[in-house]
């Protein structure tokens, strides 16, 4: 028994030395990291990845609307969720991504950001290892908690749930840039609650499904999302908001 405690604590020593030391390689300066980690990862084996890049301006010109990309392609075939995350947002969560085969894991999308904040992506792999790509945006602050600019549009709830689309051809595959119609409220406003799309799926033509998203508030008014499919045949967009209303689009 006495052999077994001591193996344990070998263990958990080793353990501890070894997420001292990838902390360390932490490419940004962050206070938070060690409780994200634990709380949407769980406290599961990561590394810091170059092969993860998460593209997104040094400096959010317009906080309300910046646009970032996760490219975890270098992974090939062996990732199966995507999770990324503003550290010092109000509203941390960004979006949950799950690519199918036909769907490649990379993801370009708008959110917000209520100060200069370091911006996370967590690519896991079959493997349940999480590959972390990060980056830093400085800002001037107020994303989160600036009045909506689709409110004070006259007519935008006729608009809601619209969706504008193109297809792009690249070398190894298509690309879809959507923009759908909806205010995305985060529930930092006085008076008005939440209200946002909360849940998306691309499917084919034979209803399958090609991806999953969860969004979370900090995605933009107007969300504006990229994927890329191998597959050149047609496809379509399902959404689901927080109040229970559903859209679609084919593309």
């Amino acid at each position: 028994m006495e052999l077994d405690w001591r193996s344990f604590l070998l263990l958990a020593l080793f353990t501890f030395a070894c997420d001292s030391r990838a902390a360390q390689n932490d490419p940004v300066t962050s206070v938070m990291w060690d409780y994200y980690h634990e709380r949407l990862l769980g406290g599961e084996p990561f590394v810091f990845d170059e092969k993860v890049t998460l593209s997104a301006p040094p400096f959010a010109e317009d906080a309300r609307q910046v646009p970032i990309q996760i490219d975890a392609t270098a992974l090939k075939q062996d990732v199966v969720r995507i999770l990324a995350w503003a550290e010092l947002n109000p509203i941390p969560q960004i979006v949950d991504f799950q690519p199918g085969e036909q769907v490649l894991p990379r993801l370009a999308i708008r959110i917000r950001i209520e100060q200069a904040t370091p911006i996370r992506a967590a690519v896991q792999t079959r493997d349940g290892m999480w590959h972390i790509g990060s980056t830093q945006i400085d800002a001037a602050g107020g994303g989160c908690t600036a009045p909506s600019v689709v409110r004070a549009q006259p007519g935008w709830e006729d608009r809601l749930g619209e969706v504008l689309g193109k297809r792009f051809e690249l070398e190894d595959s298509s690309r879809l840039r959507l923009q759908v119609s909806h205010p995305m409220d985060n529930g930092l406003i006085s008076g008005i609650p939440e209200f946002f799309l909360n849940q998306a799926q691309l499917r084919d033509a034979n209803g399958n499904t090609l991806a999953t998203l969860e969004l979370f508030p900090a995605v933009s008014e107007n969300p504006t999302i990229s994927l890329d499919l191998k597959d050149k045949g047609s496809a379509e967009l399902w959404l689901r908001d927080n109040n229970g209303n559903e859209f679609k689009a084919a593309l």
